[in-house]
């Protein structure tokens, strides 16, 4: 039987996708499936898959930080050639066909380890600019896949396939989903979410308009392990973490998110109204560009950190925008687990 073995992590934006690809190779037998990973997220998300899993111990640069985070980066070449020693004796143990990065820092090392080896390598790039991993990684690569069309010319061995994207995305209706998440109100739904772990800004932001909010909406907030409050509103629904995201996102009439091109994907594929929130000064800026990149097109609203007092305006003109609308339903997202698993396919057979 052949191998893959996947790799990527630290958020969920970096794991996701992995997921859509592997659900499909897995359904079919076609190949035995491996990741590797720190004990992070990644470890967390790929649990109930009960796959063999290889454990490494990445180093992470630190944007920003201060005199903290210089003390830390300087300690990645060291960090990282340890990084790189772990993944090659796995790698020789395992002796996989293929590797498959979803970029980020926990793929790096992985990715270099089985370069030396001689394990063809694939990627692929969410954002609509590509993060340093996956610059690095490109010649490492026989294909760099991508999200965005533009995004494949900024890029060696760049092919644009779009987003992989979970079946279990589409996996319910509206009355299944509410029913799921028992919703009884007629209101129209708001399912707001701040990325894997939650966002404290948007968390705040949300709960200081509450009793104007659920006055109007149904609202399901995945706020993030430990974040859940004690409250009684009605309307308020909390959530660490919602394992059916397909029933979550059926039952929304629109969705309040940070701009991570996993989630924005599935959103635009799910034609839903959207709010965006982009991360800032965490981050090179991704999804910032995200946002303006689908905002420009009517696709979306985006509200700037800065402005989240303006919350509920902001979803008031967002639900009620009907040249979004419009631009949505015209809007063709196609997932791009095909043109991937294609490839990926071929090089199995070589």
């Amino acid at each position: 039987m052949k191998k893959i073995l996947f790799t990527g992590g630290g958020s969920a934006g970096h794991v996701l996708p992995n997921i859509a690809l592997m659900e499909e190779i897995l359904s079919t037998g076609e190949a035995d499936v491996f990741y590797m990973g720190t004990d992070g997220i990644e470890k967390h998300l790929l649990a109930q898959w009960k796959l063999p899993f290889y454990q490494i111990d990445c180093p992470k640069l630190i944007r920003g930080g201060g005199w903290n985070g210089f003390k830390q980066n300087i300690k990645i070449p060291l960090r990282f050639q340890k990084a790189q020693k772990q993944a090659k004796a796995a790698l020789q143990q395992l002796q996989p066909d293929l590797v498959f990065s979803k970029g980020g820092y926990v793929a790096l090392p992985v990715v270099f380890a089985a370069k030396k080896l001689g394990i063809p390598c694939f990627s692929h790039e969410s954002d609509f600019s590509a993060g340093l991993a996956n610059r690095l990684m490109a010649k490492k690569c026989r294909r760099v896949f991508t999200s965005f069309p533009e995004t494949a010319k900024q890029l060696k061995n760049g092919k644009y396939s779009g987003a992989p994207i979970r079946n279990a995305v589409f996996s319910s209706s509206r009355a299944e989903g509410r029913k799921k998440l028992g919703i009884t109100s007629d209101k129209p739904t708001l399912l707001i979410f701040g990325g894997g772990s939650g966002s404290t800004l948007i968390n705040q932001a949300l709960r200081k308009h509450l009793k104007t909010l659920t006055s109007k909406y149904v609202l399901l907030h995945v706020c993030g392990k430990g974040n859940v409050v004690k409250t009684n509103i009605a309307n308020y629904h909390q959530f660490e973490f919602i394992a059916d995201m397909g029933a979550a996102y059926a039952a929304a009439d629109m969705i309040i998110s940070r701009a991570g091109a996993g989630a924005l994907f599935e959103i635009l594929a799910l034609k839903k109204p959207s709010l965006l929130i982009p991360l800032e000064g965490q981050t090179r800026g991704d999804q910032l560009q995200n946002a303006a990149y689908f905002q420009r097109r009517n696709l979306c609203h985006v509200l700037r950190q800065q402005n989240l007092d303006a919350l509920p305006s902001a979803i008031h003109e967002a639900l009620t925008d009907k040249t979004v609308k419009e631009a949505l339903f015209n809007s063709h997202f196609v997932s791009g687990n095909a043109v991937i698993l294609q490839e990926l396919r071929h090089a199995l057979n070589e």
